[in-house]
């Protein structure tokens, strides 16, 4: 039987988990906020916050002791599979309940292409330089620097603290959601004729997928990568559910 009263560490960093954040916040439950602080300017959120790593799986072992959780929220990026491994080894070490809020992934079309890498994708450019909009990040870069023959555009939330590792590239600073319309004007702008993302699914960045398909453009879509099996919910609601009578309802 869980603790009448949870005491509850949440991974955040995606919009998914500053809404968990508010759904805790709301209903009284005792928690921290934790990011991982990759982002300059994270979201405020009304939770007590931590910002940086544990030290491993060890170190947020000890830090789920040393601070009493009973509960661990994996609302992390879907990418950011270190630390939802990490998160799965330390609460098997400490016998703390773990679940993940994850958005479903998107559906492919007939029209994309999915790759099991980024370095498959880049193994996959057309040999002609190609206008790109790389919607990726900043934090995984390298495989496309093997390819400098193509213009890149990255959208992201902080300015790159270094060059970009590509002889033609530029960006645009922006935090998500983002819409359609925006979208198309940014692919126009640019004249992308190929987009390239993180099969990162949720409605907040699926904007450029729809654009691209509205333009024709082709998309190189990568998949996630494979993770332990671990029990997941798909809303707050439902996590609220597992905190409080150990399943996560209508998953």
């Amino acid at each position: 039987m869980h603790p009448i009263t949870p005491r509850v560490l949440l991974l955040g960093g995606t919009t998914e988990a500053s809404r968990m954040a508010r759904a805790l916040a709301a209903a009284g439950i005792d928690a921290i906020f934790s990011y991982a602080g990759r982002t300059e300017t994270p979201v405020a959120q009304p939770l007590p916050t931590r910002i940086g790593g544990f030290g491993g799986a060890d170190g947020l072992a000890s830090y789920l002791r040393a601070h009493a959780i009973t509960h661990l929220i994996d609302a992390t990026h879907p990418f950011a599979a270190r630390i939802s491994r990490n998160a799965l080894t330390a609460c098997a070490t400490t016998s703390t309940p773990l679940i993940a809020l994850e958005r479903p992934a998107w559906v492919p079309d007939s029209t994309w292409r999915t790759f099991a890498s980024l370095d498959h994708a880049a193994a996959a450019l057309p040999e002609a330089p190609t206008r790109i909009f790389l919607a990726i990040g900043k934090q995984n870069l390298t495989a496309f620097a093997l390819h400098p023959a193509h213009f890149y555009l990255l959208r992201l939330v902080d300015a790159p603290g270094t060059r970009l590792p590509f002889p033609n590239a530029a960006y645009v600073l922006a935090r998500g959601p983002f819409t359609l319309e925006n979208d198309l004007t940014l692919l126009r702008h640019h004249s992308i004729s190929l987009v390239i993302a993180k099969n990162a699914g949720g409605a907040g960045a699926r904007a450029k997928l729809d654009a691209a398909r509205q333009l024709g453009l082709p998309v190189y879509l990568i998949n996630r990568p494979a993770l332990p099996a671990r029990p997941t919910a798909a809303t707050p609601e439902a996590v609220l559910h597992w905190l409080h009578h150990g399943t996560a309802r209508g998953v």
